[in-house]
């Protein structure tokens, strides 16, 4: 861990955030760091939630959209009206690589499915948040995971420091389960991702390999990368050494 790290007692933070708001957290967020403060935002299922609360706190946060190449056309249509909505300050990232011509190099013959998802994720997704960070060098970063998504977010605390990222990853939502966030959603008026009525409870990127919907009683990550072990595309993965295990 480095100095910077080392300028806040992490340890207390997170134990005070176990008992704490998310807006309570993005608050104290928003006042350790200022400008310095940035989040992601995948504008998934759910995304609407952590951006509805940041941009209370912060309205001209800077949101990193991750643009792989692959999304779905609803996840565009959702990004845009939740950016007139929320007046959001998005800044979209994109992979270097032509998709078409990433498949041809990969040889990956078939656009709807990925024989190698990890290398996917590393060069369509990865490498584009890594170049945001690096670009944008913020202080600290909100993003939007739960425990109760995967079995590699449950020991994940709310702030934590990246080695990877060289900043803070703070994650306001770890707590909160279905329930809260339906009751957040309504009571705000906020809109689910297009895709989410047709079974498409956790929504990445479109081959069926990265994204399908989920049959009744399934768990609502099951529609990622389905057939594999793999839990995470990796950007919220805060050691660098970490990606070997995507």
């Amino acid at each position: 861990m480095t100095a910077v790290a080392d300028q806040l007692d992490v340890p207390t933070l997170n134990s005070l955030f176990e008992k704490s708001d998310p807006t309570r957290i993005v608050e104290w967020a928003a006042a350790q760091f200022g400008s310095e403060l940035v989040m992601t935002s995948s504008f998934g299922a759910e995304s609407a939630l952590l951006l509805h609360i940041a941009t209370r706190v912060v309205p001209d946060i800077k949101v990193i959209m991750i643009d792989t190449g692959y999304l779905f056309p609803e996840t565009w249509q959702h990004m845009e009206t939740l950016r007139r909505r929320l007046d959001l300050n998005v800044w979209v990232y994109r992979t270097k690589n032509d998709p078409i011509g990433w498949l041809h190099h990969a040889g990956e013959e078939n656009p709807n499915w990925r024989n190698n998802v990890d290398a996917c994720c590393a060069a369509n997704k990865n490498e584009p948040m890594e170049r945001a960070m690096n670009d944008l060098a913020p202080k600290a970063w909100l993003r939007g995971i739960r425990r109760n998504q995967a079995e590699t977010r449950k020991a994940v605390q709310f702030a934590e420091w990246s080695d990877r990222y060289e900043c803070y990853a703070i994650s306001p939502l770890l707590n909160w389960t279905g329930r809260e966030i339906f009751g957040y959603l309504k009571k705000h008026d906020l809109p689910y991702h297009p895709l989410y009525e047709k079974g498409y409870l956790s929504i990445g990127c479109n081959p069926l390999s990265c994204t399908r919907a989920i049959g009744e009683g399934e768990d609502p990550r099951a529609g990622r990368w389905t057939g594999g072990s793999k839990v995470e595309c990796g950007i919220n993965l805060t050691n660098s050494l970490d990606s070997s295990h995507l």
